[in-house]
């Protein structure tokens, strides 16, 4: 028997997904907020092109329009917290024996290569291979609630631990993620990223004849 207020609403947890590159890789790495960030900031802007075909935020002339070459780009920042308070106090094993360490390994690891990758390159550098490839970090989705589920690349990570336990194991800790949103000028046609980034630019664009409409109905009905 739950002893939860029963109208208390359910809440989606954010995440971060990691997977291979292929779409037939192993079992991705899940990364569920424990508590999800109470503020986002997003900085969006304009992907412009200067006379040498670089991209640059440059202004467009005076009467003239922006001329883009693609959707903006989009920059994230959040926080989120780990505390291992709860289950310590319920005895759970893992969180006696290594505290919030699965956690913040696993956020590190978005910025990590596979080990193998690089175990494999290293051999091949020792073998003479004329040319080594170079290791790949996972491919990485942040779902923030069912309409927004965005490829992103990790660009860094901030760890403020706050607790430890007497076998000196974080129990708290604050972590500032820095994401950049891909978009599917980045990506392979075809891959998961480039599919979810396609769904969340259409989705956007209903959202907003949405807001259209009720922008319609509210003008009307100020008039009437």
């Amino acid at each position: 028997m739950t002893s939860e207020f029963p109208g208390r609403p359910r809440v989606l947890k954010g995440a971060l997904v990691a997977y291979a590159s292929a779409l037939l890789g192993p079992v991705p790495n899940v990364v569920v907020f424990q508590y999800n960030p109470d503020t986002v900031t997003r900085t969006v802007r304009h992907r412009t092109q200067t006379s040498t075909g670089a991209e640059a935020g440059g202004r467009a002339r005076a009467g003239e329009p922006i001329r883009v070459t693609g959707p903006p780009a989009e920059s994230l920042s959040l926080q989120i917290t780990l505390d291992a308070t709860d289950k310590l106090e319920v005895g759970d094993p893992l969180a006696v024996t290594v505290g919030v360490h699965p956690a913040l390994a696993a956020l590190e690891l978005l910025l990590y290569p596979d080990s193998t990758q690089m175990l494999r390159n290293a051999a091949l550098t020792q073998a003479g291979a004329s040319a080594v490839p170079a290791a790949e970090v996972p491919s990485v989705l942040l779902v923030w609630g069912l309409g927004r589920v965005v490829p992103v690349r990790v660009e860094s990570l901030s760890i403020t631990e706050q607790a430890y336990d007497p076998l000196l194991n974080p129990i708290r800790a604050d972590v500032d993620l820095s994401l950049h949103v891909l978009s599917y000028l980045d990506l392979t046609v075809g891959s998961l990223g480039h599919g979810a980034s396609v769904a969340h630019h259409i989705a956007k664009e209903a959202l907003a004849q949405a807001n259209v409409v009720d922008a319609t109905a509210t003008a009307v009905s100020q008039v009437l």
